[in-house]
């Protein structure tokens, strides 16, 4: 799961406001709703958030998996070697 928890303490260590970021530098308040409620968002306004704060990635969002993620990949990853086992018995 991507958090932007980050993303609040850079803004306000560097003194930058969601208004500053909406209205001078053009950053939609959609995407800021959106970032809010942990939703994605593109790798170019990635980029231009990492920009216009002077950061790194890392600045501005974290991840981590939640048990059904992790579950969910896990369960994936053993269907796969187990197609690959079948294909290579054939």
């Amino acid at each position: 799961m991507i958090s932007y928890q980050p993303l609040w303490t850079t803004m306000k260590e560097r003194g930058i406001t969601k208004y500053q970021l909406i209205y001078h530098w053009g950053i939609s308040s959609n995407t800021l709703r959106r970032m809010g409620h942990g939703e994605p968002i593109s790798s170019s306004t990635l980029n231009e958030l990492c920009l216009i704060l002077n950061c790194e990635v890392q600045d501005i969002l974290q991840f981590h998996a939640t048990e059904e993620e992790m579950a969910s990949i896990n369960q994936r990853k053993e269907e796969i070697s187990n197609f690959r086992t079948i294909k290579r018995k054939k």
